[in-house]
């Protein structure tokens, strides 16, 4: 039996709107319970954020949405259907990869596709070996999903299931890099297929072949868009709360949790509001949580290792370019070099790799008639490394902008007529540990069971949601931990 919070459940309490408290909020609300939730920002989105400036409206948090079927499923615990709430445009390709030597290779989700693609950019070993990895991916998918990503854990004992033997015998706990390399022999696939692990704050010469899943999320199962931009898919989600009953409460920021006898009593906004509780779910990064609404941080959590950060540079633009696809990934020559300074060195890269996503490509309303917005992502290091943002960023903007030049944006830097700079120090502002906005990295130690539970230990009704908890990183995996924390309180929702 999976454990739960003791005792009365029938208001919760949700700090914080982002997908996660928005994913709980709806299983919660489906169960007649009355829910209200508390939101600092006067949107509903956490990092999944927007930013309105001069006609553009900028997404400022991920742009890359995968497994809708994830939305659905929140949707259905209050009966709406996500097409009433959301349109959704399948990409194709999923990315456009540009590489040093000159070379480009789309991405698509259906293998034969695919295949035909690395058959005529690479060849047709290269193709083969792209079919036999879909078949692993798919079956690591299969063996992972319900046993491993998708429930509640209390104790590594609960992994001891038949897909645990089976995840080891296809090799799931072996290293990513290897595993990929063992399918796919051209370093053009290989970092096309392994860079997910970016996401998980790992190498992929460090993270499990089990991240892997993460590139079935995307590359094989696709990727989506959602008309007005990624920050529809939090509108939708408290919009159908809303109806639904759920109570949001915006521009309010909670400043304290009164608690006694180990429970949640109430929380304290910094209007002054006072909001009893039955339940209480914790919507912040975990140690953020702990430290300034729970008043102590386990020993644990003081002791977590974060992933990366990166710096994103959002810009309205005069110009468009004819040759990128809406998510474009442009490798550097360095591969190793880039994870070991950005993890390692925890120093800038010298050789970046980079994505730039174009989301008027497939939606002109997002920005002025005749104009382009493009959301521009480097890697850095988290602010763990001795790197002083406010004297470095300006300077950084510059190398952004020249790097983007010398890879094919022709006068970029002068068709920029609005622009907005996040750095790690930025990232941090807003409430993430380290200024790292991939939270805690995904470390054997960090990962599954291992990783921060979401029950608090010492309370009896309080849980988290996000991507510090269980299951991990990621849109998708955010929406899961939203479903799992709402278990602890109603159970299984189906």
């Amino acid at each position: 039996m999976v454990r739960k919070v003791t005792g009365k459940t029938d208001h919760v309490v949700i700090v914080g709107a982002g997908l996660g408290g928005l994913s709980a909020a709806l299983r919660i609300a489906g169960t007649g319970r009355k829910v209200t939730v508390v939101e600092r920002e006067s949107v509903p989105g956490g990092r999944n954020g927007l930013l309105n400036k001069d006609g553009y409206a900028f997404d400022t948090g991920p742009t890359v949405l995968t497994m809708p079927d994830l939305i659905q499923d929140a949707l259905s615990c209050v009966g709406e259907k996500l097409e009433d709430w959301l349109e959704l445009l399948p990409l194709k390709p999923l990315y456009r990869a540009f590489y040093h030597d000159g070379t480009s290779l789309d991405v698509h989700a259906e293998t034969g596709r695919m295949q035909e693609e690395i058959r005529n950019v690479i060849g047709a070993d290269e193709a083969a070996g792209y079919g036999r990895y879909v078949d692993f991916v798919t079956k690591l998918y299969k063996y992972e999903m319900n046993d491993f990503i998708d429930r509640n854990i209390d104790s590594p004992l609960n992994l001891l299931t038949p897909n645990l033997a089976k995840l080891v015998a296809l090799g799931g706990f072996r290293k990513l890099a290897p595993k990929v390399n063992q399918y796919l022999k051209d370093p053009r696939t290989q970092k096309v297929y392994s860079f997910q692990a970016m996401y998980a704050g790992v190498s992929p010469q460090q993270a499990l072949a089990i991240y892997a899943v993460i590139a079935y999320m995307d590359s094989v199962n696709g990727v989506f868009f959602p008309k007005g931009g990624m920050h529809a898919v939090p509108r939708a989600l408290a919009g159908a709360a809303a109806k639904h009953g759920v109570d949001f409460k915006y521009n309010q920021t909670v400043t304290t949790v009164e608690h006694s006898n180990g429970r949640a009593t109430a929380v304290i906004t910094d209007k002054g509001d006072r909001i009893e509780c039955d339940a209480l779910i914790l919507n912040p990064d975990i140690a953020v949580a702990w430290r300034e609404l729970l008043g102590r941080t386990p020993a644990a959590v003081k002791r977590l290792n974060y992933s990366p950060s990166c710096v994103t540079l959002l810009v309205g633009s005069n110009k468009s370019y004819d040759h990128l696809a809406h998510h474009n990934i442009h490798f550097g020559q360095s591969w190793d070099g880039v994870f070991d300074e950005l993890i390692n060195k925890k120093k800038l890269m010298t050789d970046p790799s980079l994505l730039v996503t174009v989301p008027t490509h497939d939606d002109k309303s997002l920005a002025p008639k005749g104009k382009n917005s493009y959301y521009i992502l480097f890697p850095t290091p988290n602010l763990t490394a001795d790197i002083d943002w406010k004297i470095e960023g300006p300077k950084y903007r510059d190398r952004m902008i020249a790097t983007m030049e010398a890879r094919g944006y022709a006068e970029f830097g002068d068709s920029i007529e609005v622009e907005h700079m996040t750095t790690p120090l930025d990232w941090k502002e807003q409430g993430m540990e380290a200024g790292a906005p991939f939270a805690a990295a995904h470390t054997f130690f960090q990962t599954g069971p291992f990783r921060s539970k979401n029950l608090a230990k010492g309370f009896e009704n309080v849980v988290f949601a996000g991507s510090g908890t269980q299951p991990g990183v990621g849109v998708p995996m955010v929406l899961i931990s939203g479903r799992l924390a709402a278990e602890r309180i109603v159970g299984p929702v189906k």
